[in-house]
């Protein structure tokens, strides 16, 4: 009998753990199907697309580089070394130009990159003398009403408020090309005609050489300017050009001469072993350089040096 009342015993010991094990599974199992609902309810929502585009990117730096020129605007997605994330968007400038023309056709040009690729930051390289972002003189667009305007502010708070940063469309062609040694310049043969002269890599203060007198008064851009060319022909314009590049010779010394712009194609004589055509998508990519921090020395980034209380860093 005591065997017998053991066994009942354990039987039901048997059947209770049973019935336990039972129990946890079930719940567990329940806790299984219940942990995707409860995460999908706990989940935040899928980010824009936007966002999921920049994030995409990795954290490659996005610039919006611009190249205001006096007969077609020119604009690109490029990465901090100024490779192009994107192909190149042309329109033609309008004309008659008022600042507030030029911003609309500029957003107008971009919306496509800037929906496809966010910009982190904004480049533009303008066809006159450019000064703390501000255009003081628009020669192709004419001078009235184009006095001190702040077009890269202008621009950068319809296109979100990103860091914005302007030159002289010369010296963002020249930041794409030059080699870093010695003097360096810049000539670009457009429209008009555009220059930039650097000194060891660094920029140097801009001289607006295109409007001095090189030829019975008439100015650079009245020489060698496109209009310049259409009336002279190929042949005789070319003769221009040569003659140009002996008195750039004998003004600044260059070790490196670069010439760019749209009509540098349509050079036809032997160049001397210092003097190169550099490739019309230098207005773009140079945009990138405007961001590195030494490539535009002035006296708000070393304001100990310039004023003698400090060192460059």
């Amino acid at each position: 009998m005591a065997t017998r009342q053991t066994n009942v015993k354990g039987n039901v010991k048997s059947r209770a753990e049973g019935t336990g094990k039972t129990t946890v599974k079930r719940a567990a199992k329940a806790a299984t199907k219940a942990a995707p609902k409860a995460a999908l309810k706990a989940a935040p929502k899928a980010a824009p697309k936007t966002a999921r585009k920049t994030a995409a990117k990795g954290g490659v730096e996005q610039i919006l580089a611009i190249d205001v020129g006096g007969t077609g605007l020119k604009a690109a997605i490029i990465d901090a070394n100024g490779k192009m994330l994107t192909e190149r968007l042309r329109v033609a400038t309008p004309h008659p130009c008022t600042p507030e023309q030029l911003v609309d056709a500029l957003v107008k040009l971009v919306e496509p990159l800037v929906a496809a690729h966010p910009p982190t930051r904004i480049s533009i390289g303008f066809p006159g003398v450019v000064r703390n972002n501000r255009v003081l003189t628009a020669p192709h667009f004419g001078d009235e009403g184009w006095h001190d305007i702040p077009l890269a502010e202008s621009l950068a708070k319809r296109l979100g408020g990103l860091p914005v940063r302007m030159i002289n469309d010369a010296e963002v062609q020249g930041f794409a090309v030059i080699e870093g040694h010695g003097i360096e310049f810049v000539l670009t043969l457009g429209t008009g005609a555009g220059t930039a002269l650097f000194r060891d890599g660094e920029l140097m203060p801009h001289l607006e050489l295109a409007h001095h007198p090189v030829s019975k008064n008439r100015a650079y851009d009245e020489y060698i300017g496109d209009a310049a060319r259409m009336k002279a022909g190929n042949k005789r314009w070319n003769r221009r050009v040569e003659k140009i590049i002996g008195i750039l010779a004998s003004l600044v010394n260059y070790d490196k001469l670069w010439i760019g712009g749209g009509n540098a194609a349509r050079l036809t004589f032997k160049l001397p072993a210092n003097v190169a055509v550099v490739s019309n998508d230098a207005g773009i990519e140079g945009g990138a350089r405007l961001w590195h921090p030494l490539s535009l020395r002035d006296t708000r980034q070393f304001p100990e040096a310039t004023q003698r209380t400090g060192a460059f860093e």
